[in-house]
């Protein structure tokens, strides 16, 4: 058997399905993109989901990939197992109506037996129970005896809820006895770690109707999945994926840091694995723009981290550590991932951060501990509930064990069954939305077959002769869509963009001699035909007839100023943040432009306006705008940028502004920058943790934001009697006239509360023989009574004070009551309400000090007169 590193292996496997015909799919992003029910891409088949669904037709039906994957929903196991990680790489092999289950299967066969030399006996295969044509190509055409051949049936059938679905044929590697449970019924499939699965080959053959059928599809798929770390392990011949060349390095490297060695306490061990794994997670998904937060993605990276600096801590590491670790992670996979060593200084300083924040955090939450264990001391108990331990792992992202730790320490323990449940619970939750949302619909019809060609050429041309070749209604081809019909449409050549790469669709619409529709929207057809949706609007649409189609181009014009200042935006943005922004999404319609982006927070004034300069800049440069298609290496080479989620073929489209900004792009553009005219941001907006937004507008609609701020200014001036260029100059005397004349204003109304507070001393009353102040005042707002009863309070041991007036139409009141007259059961709380009620309003507090509104202003004297009602009820009681 070969000892391949795992780099080779990688590169081993793409070349070997490369040579049989498949085109090398780029891993994608671990950010799904156009997909909100996943939060991160969990399967190489993921990014091929409109592939297998039907939206789209790849260029070639064979596709291999060695695709970055996420699963956190097993992140308890990560250390304690020999296989459990966060992130992996998940090595695939697909067939899109092309080879079937012999090509798949002999294949895989020759990879492992030939390429990598396994030893053959000791692979084994699991089938699904009825899959005799499986069992057939193993066993006749392979020659893997029938006693290695197992069959099953839930573990062999691949279904997420509705949708394309099938048998699989999962490949097990014996990894001898020693490994093994030692129980006679020990078979792949086993609990043990005996026989390891290495590959799993899906075969896509039925869909499954929401009425629980399964009809066989009319074009069947080959959906494999080769985890790399598993194979490497047995290619290196080491007991776990942890101590291959993928993880191991860092885990030595953790040891340095430690001062202790991996392999002389098993205990010890664990948080060593946790560590080499949760780093690498960490460390792709920053690569991708995912940065620690409190929500969604963001979350679950803040929580990888805060484990692993736990695990550091428990190795004896007290300082922040991991960013250390991060190029030992690049040395490993950063050649096979370019993201990784491009964005390395941006992780190890976002890394070295989040462990900083995370030891203030962790004494925070070790605090809270401390002061739940104080509290069930005085309770009599010593033991933490389940909820309050999940609370401290959910929120502070405190290990089970830590809390166990902590508590075993003071004499407590935990309500680890609590814990347990709740856990359950929110997997259970998790489990049913992945279920409920990752099931893949079949969106396979009529489209599906239909390759007829259908060109675009609305890049220059904006109005063409065209025919008919196509009418959908419902699902089904129609001949003729009468007036009123909304239906979809397909030309032999169009004028009309389809939705893509964020920018909109073209709006306008098709003349014929029999009638007139006006284009609703426009999107690719699974064979990449541009698919118009059309509303009649007089006579009728005819397939095969003659039309000619018009573009807005208005609405066009305005939409491409908008498309070429998202890329002037995305270039000014790197050279003033840094090059770690990088695009999360867009929106190019013609009014206005979105752009999303990474970065750590919001940006400052400052920062807005350089953008903003930037980009203007380069409109005013009048940068002529080139395009050209070459092969993506060349397009590499020259430094383009690739768009957010897109896939490329290995002939891509490359957009040049002057030599300012290049970028992929399959968008639509203005021919040189000054046709742009003036570009403005209008906000900047966070959107979620680590992902930023900005709203722009151009051209004409920047110009008509100026003339509203412009006629603002204006009417400023006007107000203040000046003219506009000495608005400010005015403004800031008139609000140093304002200033002076609150200071004024405060001054006098200090000397008007020093002269009422002596009149309301003065008015004292001795009510049930209790002294009491109060009063019905005017135009004093709730601020203003408060500091009167502070007043009226001040060096007396007894009292009572209740304070009402009428400010703005709202009737307010106050009341302060002893200490003493408090134990006699007078309360301050119950006296302002009873006498709040009177002028129809309500309120209370505490017994010291109270207030509350009314709505009456008309009842303040009557209110106030219902004190002495009020005083002597509660001088009759023991408590009022």
């Amino acid at each position: 058997m070969k000892k391949l590193s795992g780099q080779a292996l990688r590169r081993a496997y793409k070349q070997f399905f490369a040579d049989r015909g498949h085109s090398i799919f780029p891993s994608a992003s671990l950010v799904p993109h156009d997909d909100p029910t996943l939060l991160w891409i969990n399967a190489g088949m993921t990014p091929l989901k409109s592939y297998f669904d039907g939206r789209e037709i790849p260029e070639n039906p064979r596709i291999v990939s060695s695709q970055k994957c996420i699963r956190t929903n097993d992140i308890e196991n990560v250390g304690h197992t020999a296989r459990h990680q966060t992130f992996f790489e998940m090595l695939g092999n697909f067939s899109f109506g092309d080879y079937f289950k012999q090509e798949a299967i002999t294949w895989a066969w020759t990879f492992l037996t030939d390429v990598l030399e396994m030893d053959p006996s000791r692979l084994s295969v699991t089938i699904y129970e009825d899959d005799d044509e499986a069992f057939q190509i193993w066993h006749e055409q392979v020659g893997l005896p029938e006693n290695r051949i197992y069959r099953g049936k839930e573990d062999n059938f691949w279904e997420i809820g509705l949708g394309p679905c099938g048998p699989d044929s999962e490949i097990f590697y014996d990894r001898g006895e020693v490994f093994g449970c030692h129980q006679a019924d020990c078979q792949p499939g086993c609990d043990c770690d005996r026989y390891l699965e290495i590959w799993n080959l899906v075969f896509t053959q039925f869909n499954k109707e929401a009425n629980g059928e399964y009809t066989p599809l009319p074009k069947k798929n080959i959906d494999t999945g080769c985890g790399l770390e598993r194979l490497a392990s047995v290619l290196q011949d080491v007991p776990n994926n942890f101590e291959t060349d993928l993880f191991f390095p860092i885990i030595q490297a953790t040891g340095d840091i430690a001062g202790r060695a991996y392999g002389d306490d098993p205990a010890a061990d664990i948080h060593f694995k946790i560590v080499a794994d949760h780093l690498r997670t960490v460390a792709f998904a920053i690569s991708d723009g995912v940065l620690p937060g409190n929500e969604g993605r963001s979350y679950i990276i803040r929580r990888l981290l805060r484990r692993a600096v736990r695990s550091g801590r428990r190795l004896g590491i007290e300082a922040p550590f991991m960013y250390r670790l991060v190029a030992v992670v690049d040395d490993i996979m950063g050649a096979d991932y370019p993201e990784l060593h491009e964005k390395r200084s941006l992780i190890e300083r976002v890394v070295k951060t989040e462990e900083e924040r995370f030891h203030e955090t962790l004494s925070e939450g070790e605090a809270l501990l401390f002061d739940w264990m104080e509290g069930l001391k005085q309770q009599g108990s010593q033991v933490i509930g389940g909820a309050d331990a999940f609370r401290l792992y959910d929120t502070y992202g405190f290990p089970i064990d830590l809390t166990i730790e902590i508590a075993s320490e003071s004499g407590f323990t935990v309500d680890r069954d609590g814990f347990d449940a709740e856990l359950a619970n929110q997997r259970a939750r998790a489990r049913a939305a992945r279920q409920a949302n990752e099931g893949m619909s079949s969106q396979r019809g009529v489209l599906e077959t239909f390759t007829e060609a259908s060109t675009f050429v609305g890049y220059d041309q904006f109005t063409v002769d065209a025919r008919v070749i196509g009418l959908v209604q419902d699902g089904k081809w129609i001949e003729v869509a009468d007036t009123g019909a909304e239906v979809q449409l397909l030309l032999d050549v169009t004028p009309f963009y389809a939705e893509s790469g964020g920018q909109v669709a073209d709006k306008g619409e098709i003349v014929g001699e029999l009638g007139r529709a006006e284009i609703i929207d426009v999107k690719k057809a699974p064979h990449g035909q541009h698919l118009h949706t059309i509303r009649v609007v007089s006579g009728k649409i005819v397939q095969d007839e003659a039309v000619r189609a018009h573009v807005d181009t208005t609405l066009r014009r305005d939409t491409v100023k908008n498309h070429t200042a998202t890329h002037l935006l995305h270039k000014a943005l790197r050279e003033v943040l840094g090059t770690h922004v990088a695009q999360a999404g867009s929106l190019v319609e013609p009014t206005r432009l979105r752009f999303d982006f990474s970065h750590f927070g919001p940006l400052t004034d400052e920062e807005l306006r350089a953008v903003e300069a930037k980009v203007n800049h380069a409109i005013w440069q009048d940068y002529t705008v080139r395009i050209e298609e070459m092969d993506i290496d060349a397009a590499k080479a020259m430094g383009a940028m690739a768009l957010f989620g897109e896939k490329y073929g290995q002939r891509v489209r490359v957009v040049q502004a002057g030599d300012y900004s290049v970028e992929l792009c399959g968008g639509c553009h203005v021919a040189r920058t000054g046709l742009i005219g003036q570009f403005l941001i209008l906000s900047e907006t966070g959107i979620g943790s680590g992902i930023r937004r900005i709203e722009a507008v151009t051209g004409q609609h920047a110009y008509d934001v100026v003339q509203t701020r412009q006629e603002t200014i204006r009417t400023a001036a006007t107000l203040l009697k000046t003219n506009e260029t000495s608005v400010i100059d005015r403004l800031n005397r008139t609000l140093d006239e304002v200033r002076q004349l609150e200071r004024e204003l405060e001054s006098a109304k200090a000397r008007l509360n020093h002269t009422r507070v002596d009149e309301l001393k003065n008015s004292e009353e001795q009510l049930a023989g209790v002294p009491v102040t109060r009063a019905a005042l005017t135009d004093i707002d709730m601020d203003g009574l408060r500091q009167l009863a502070d007043e009226l309070r001040k060096d007396k041991q007894t009292y009572i004070v209740v304070l009402g007036s009428v400010h703005n139409d709202k009737v307010q009141f106050v009341a302060a009551v002893s200490k003493d007259l408090q134990s006699q059961g007078f309360h301050a709380g119950q006296i302002v309400k009873a006498v709040a009620q009177v002028a129809g309003g309500g309120g209370g507090g505490r017994p010291d000090m109270a207030q509350a509104g009314a709505k009456d202003p008309s009842q303040l004297q009557a209110a106030i007169e219902k004190v002495a009602e009020i005083v002597a009820n509660c001088a009759g009681k023991t408590a009022l």
